[in-house]
Order: structure tokens, then sequence, then C-alpha cells
């Protein structure tokens, strides 16, 4: 397998759109060697330009399953390979995509080269299969809810604003002249809050209950996907949204998951596909890439400006 640093010389010593023909040379030897359809979906969001952009360029959104019914143009397998290195992103977006993804394959593997974090690792958990390597990792499924600030909008667990009304309560209920600090906090918060939060955790552990039992563990008689989604959705249990899951902790909870390293030409393949496409990333303005074995593809760009504000590309189209 060739390093990165051997991918990124050969794509910058070649001219024009060198890095989609060595990428999808790439592609295309993984699909020969699997035979199975292949799928890559990849976010930018570990490049060099990733903290010059805002989370939403980068995260699972709806407009993603346009790139999937590009990639999905002219596959006509049973069986898919889905690589996947994403943070993560809209609930209602990874629904979609499965749903879609499930009608028309009979079995869907999960690669994933290094992270398939939140609503990413919601839609490894409806594959039938999960591949890691050692340095793969997945992450807790908690939803994390926008609210308006002082200083602009922030990013908080939904528990965690379950967890601090419970905290008013218990220290009104204690030392009632405390009640005027907690209600300055609470009033700051969107009206309805504590349903939103709520909801959100529980169709977070229904979907993934659910898709777990339907495909994962389709054929076993012991359903544990109940269990492994409460584990996953736990917040107190994982401590931060962020957490690395690797493989060795995840088949432990149950998870069907392969070690990438019992097939060495297969990891070796696998990697070669990530770093192609990091390079691209690092290289070009692609900041979202779903692509399948057969050239065919869709690609998120942004124009990087003097000031570094990132402008969308408005000609996101599929590519063949």
């Amino acid at each position: 397998m060739p390093a990165r640093s051997e991918i990124q010389q050969e794509i910058e010593s070649t001219r024009n759109s060198a890095q989609d023909t060595i990428r999808r040379r790439y592609i295309h030897d993984l699909a020969q060697y699997t035979g199975r359809d292949t799928i890559l979906y990849m976010s930018g969001f570990t490049s060099i330009k990733a903290p010059m952009l805002p989370p939403t360029l980068q995260s699972i959104t709806v407009e993603d399953i346009q790139g999937f019914m590009a990639a999905l143009n002219g596959l006509k397998g049973k069986q898919l390979d889905l690589i996947l290195h994403s943070p993560g992103g809209s609930l209602e977006a990874a629904d979609q995509i499965v749903q879609y993804l499930r009608s028309k394959y009979e079995h869907i593997r999960a690669i994933i080269p290094q992270n398939a974090m939140s609503a990413a690792t919601m839609i490894a958990c409806a594959c039938d299969e999960i591949m890691m390597g050692k340095q793969s990792a997945i992450g807790p499924i908690d939803p994390q809810i926008t609210l308006p600030g002082p200083h602009g909008q922030f990013t908080a667990p939904a528990q965690s604003i379950l967890d601090d009304f419970e905290k008013a309560k218990a220290s009104i209920l204690d030392d009632p002249r405390t009640a005027p600090l907690w209600i300055t906090r609470i009033n700051s918060l969107p009206p309805g809050i504590l349903n939103i939060c709520n909801n959100t955790i529980a169709n977070s552990k229904t979907k993934v209950a659910e898709w777990l039992n339907s495909y994962m563990f389709k054929n076993s008689e012991e359903k544990k996907g109940d269990e492994i989604a409460e584990w996953l959705g736990s917040a107190s249990e994982h401590r931060t949204h962020g957490r690395p899951i690797g493989i060795t902790l995840a088949d432990s909870k149950g998870l069907n998951v392969i070690s990438l390293e019992t097939d060495q030409e297969l990891q070796d393949k696998v990697l070669s596909v990530f770093h192609a496409a990091a390079v691209t990333m690092d290289v070009t303005p692609v900041v979202k890439m779903i692509e399948n074995n057969i050239d065919k593809g869709w690609f998120l760009a942004v124009e990087m400006v003097q000031q570094q504000v990132p402008m969308p590309n408005k000609a996101m189209q599929p590519t063949r």
C-alpha cells in the first residue's frame, strides 16, 4: 500500500484532474477486489481547511441524499461497501439516507477507515456489519442541540439541558433563594426545549435499536439492538459526544465488527481510497464527496476568499 505522502506526491506530480483519476483508480481496485458495489461518503472535517469551514458544510445534511442518488446511478449489485468518514450531522438526514440505501441493497458493509461519529455511527448501525481498523472510531449518538447564546449560537448535549432542569428543581427545593438565578438561566432557553430534548434522545435510540435489530441482528435469536442503542446514546456513560469508540470496545458491547487487519490486502486498498480522497480535499476546494466505483458521484466545493470566508460553489452537480 502506498503511504499517504506517496499518493500526494503522485497527485502533485501530475496535472489537471489527476486527483480524480488516481482516487477513482483506487476505488475501482477496491470494488474489483471485493466484487461489491462501493460508495465513498467522505467529509473534509479532518482536512487542513476544516477549521475555516462552517460545521454545516462538513456534516450529514438532507442535501446529501442528492449525492447518494448520483452515486447509486448505474450500480446494479445487491451488496454494498459504504466507506464512511464523517463527524455526523442531522438525524433526519441519516434516516433518509438509510431508508434509501436499504431499499436498494440486501447487504451493506460499513467500512470506517478513521472516524464515523454521531449520525455517521447511526448509519453504520443500519448496516449488516462494520469493518474497522485499529485506528478507526465510531462515537456516541446522544443528540446535540444548537441554542442561541450571548455570543452567538452554541451546541450542547440534549441530556445536559435536561440535567440542568433537574438541578434547578433540586436547588430551588433546597434553597428557594436560588430561584431567581435559575429562572434567568431557564428563560434564556427556547420554549418547548424540554420536549425537544426528550424527543430527540428517544428518537435517536429508537432508530438505532430498530436498525440494529432489523439488519445487523436480523438472523440472531438475541436482538441486542435495544441494549446497544441505549449504551451508544448514554451521555453519562460517554461524558463527551466526541468520545472515540474503537473496535475492541465496540466488539465487547456486541456490535458486529470485523477487523480490517484480518485481510491485509483489503485494508491496503481501503486506506489507499481514504488517503487519495483526503489528499483531494487538501489540494482542491472539495469539502465533501459521495462517489461510486464507476466514476459517478457528487461533490460539495467551497471557494476560500481572502478573508477566509467559505463561499459555497453554486455548481454542485453530479459528475460522470
